[in-house]
């Protein structure tokens, strides 16, 4: 049975578009992205998804008990699970949040760290090898209740997926732009809602296909 781990954030978990910070909410399965993609490929594929809303590609955050790195948390993931024939990494959008001041390289370089860290030797040995789809996450909006978080991660969002294009060509693994087929919600500019995950979902799928 082949398995794929779905590692990013809020959007890999499935947090819908917020209006209230102190409720908990997740789109349930068979309306999250990654449980959409499981559907559309072969009903024999295993799914393994790993989002943690908060999560960034390279930083601590301070305002979330100085967690939330993804470094650490792939390779806990990559040991945790397997052995994985499809990795899928979408992250990036927390990284553009003011409190970081990242620049669009240097979330580029971050997630160069993640893709480095599984295609190592380490890695790639011990799941016998497994293709990677790196996935460019939407545009943020500087809008609603998170507005103040992004101030100025809008520019720097909408500059990041010619750079991860770019990586994943150096890095020679799949890539998808996931801005060109959906975009976040109005309501809190960052999430996404349930026509969204659908969609996403189904471009996801074929990308793994297409690998």
């Amino acid at each position: 049975m082949p398995t794929i781990l779905t590692f990013g954030d809020s959007n890999t978990h499935g947090t819908p578009p917020i209006t209230d910070r102190t409720a908990y909410a997740r789109h349930a399965p068979g309306i999250r992205w990654p449980t959409v993609m499981a559907a559309r490929l072969r009903a024999d594929w295993w799914l393994v998804e790993e989002g943690l809303p908060g999560r960034t590609a390279q930083f601590d955050d301070p305002t979330m008990d100085g967690l939330m790195n993804g470094h650490p948390a792939l390779r806990q993931a990559l040991q945790s699970h397997g052995p994985l024939d499809v990795l899928t990494i979408m992250l990036g959008t927390n990284d553009v949040k003011t409190r970081f001041g990242a620049t669009p390289h240097c979330v580029m370089a971050g997630l160069a760290g993640l893709l480095d860290l599984a295609l190592g030797a380490e890695m790639q040995a011990r799941h016998g090898g497994f293709r990677l789809l790196l996935i460019a996450p939407p545009p943020v909006q500087e809008t609603g209740l998170l507005a103040a978080d992004f101030w100025g991660g809008a520019e720097k969002s909408r500059a990041l997926a010619p750079l991860l294009a770019g990586l994943a060509r150096a890095r020679g693994v799949g890539f998808l732009d996931a801005g060109q087929v959906v975009s976040v919600s109005p309501v809190d500019g960052v999430h996404l809602d349930v026509a969204a995950h659908r969609t996403l979902g189904e471009a996801v799928a074929q990308a793994v296909q297409a690998l």
